[in-house]
């Protein structure tokens, strides 16, 4: 359904009182927009029957800018809660939604922004159930942040845990690495390209299932990199499992305008945010069965093997560079891109 017709231009401090401000918002706007029953009882929580284990992820969303190439903040925040609870090995199912808006925001930017929410929920498959709606003074947020938290019920097939990785196992990620990032920084810096660079934000949730559905407790890990990016994701894999990494550089799927940006601005793609991009980690037998069925998806056009476990250099990544030598990969330190999601 679409919003109603709205009787401000802007948010204001009325809207975050409670009163009538904030029921006229909520109605003409939340309630209007995410029709379903359990929304629609309107009260301060949702009671939801799950049977069997449960995944539970939350996440707070303060992109800047709110809009950019290939999405806006609305959308990422479903998408990134979405993956999340995906990489737990679970199957989204609900999410609550909390907004905190600074006065000032227009209304037509808030619509925006809520109904991107809505058709990422519809692509993802999940409802939103309970949420949240304050507003704070002009000057003490950033136009608006966003708070989801996702609900799933675990796959039956799924084994997803960081102990079951074991030498030899192969690294797979679906798709270009570096896009949110450079798309959010290409924005920032008025950076322009022969072709434009675009968020790849999106779920994978489906994705996910599909594969848990056939190859079951044989893929062991999944991981999204966003912020810190791939080099920062596999640096804490290879920590906590105490085994080596190795990978590849020529193997690593990257957009060329996005290496272009990259290097304008000095920066390594392996330590640039990803939203539409996963890790899986697999065993070896069934590695090129699962790229191939990554291939057939949209989501995993192009998805490649990225290297493996090895026992050797334990606890560390090692790169073989594109020219042929080996070079450490270190966690980032530090805040590379702030403000990415």
């Amino acid at each position: 359904m679409e919003p109603k017709n709205l009787k401000h231009s802007t948010i204001n401090l009325g809207h975050g009182s409670g009163g009538v401000m904030t029921r006229d918002l909520l109605d003409d706007i939340i309630f209007t927009t995410f029709d379903n029953p359990l929304l629609n009882q309107k009260h301060d929580g949702s009671i939801v029957k799950f049977d069997t284990e449960i995944a539970i992820s939350t996440d707070s969303f303060v992109v800047s800018p709110i809009f950019f190439k290939g999405g806006n903040i609305g959308e990422l925040a479903v998408n990134g809660t979405v993956n999340d609870v995906a990489m737990c090995g679970a199957i989204p199912k609900y999410l609550s939604l909390a907004f905190i808006i600074e006065e000032g925001l227009e209304m037509e930017q808030f619509v925006r922004i809520v109904k991107s929410v809505k058709e990422a929920a519809d692509k993802s498959g999940v409802q939103i159930i309970t949420g949240d709606t304050k507003v704070v003074e002009r000057g003490k947020g950033d136009k608006i942040f966003i708070n989801t938290t996702g609900f799933g019920a675990v796959h039956p097939k799924s084994r997803i845990a960081a102990g079951n990785i074991k030498a030899g196992d192969r690294i797979i990620i679906n798709g270009n690495i570096a896009q949110h990032g450079m798309a959010i920084m290409s924005e920032r810096e008025g950076l322009e390209f022969e072709s434009s660079i675009e968020s790849d934000t999106t779920n994978v949730n489906h994705l996910v299932k599909e594969l848990l559905d056939v190859f079951g407790e044989d893929i062991h890990l999944f991981r999204d990199p966003t912020r810190g990016g791939m080099a920062s994701v596999l640096s804490e894999i290879s920590h906590d499992i105490g085994m080596g990494i190795k990978i590849f550089e020529n193997d690593f799927p990257l957009e060329k305008q996005v290496a272009a940006a990259c290097e304008i601005l000095g920066l390594d793609p392996l330590y640039v945010a990803n939203e539409g991009v996963f890790i899986s980690i697999v065993e070896e037998t069934i590695a090129e069965q699962v790229l191939n069925m990554m291939k057939k998806d949209p989501k995993g056009v192009n998805a490649r093997c990225i290297g493996y476990i090895t026992e050797e250099h334990p606890k560390k990544v090692v790169m073989q560079s594109s020219i042929g030598g080996n070079r450490m990969v270190s966690p980032l330190i530090g805040e590379q891109l702030p403000r990415i999601c």
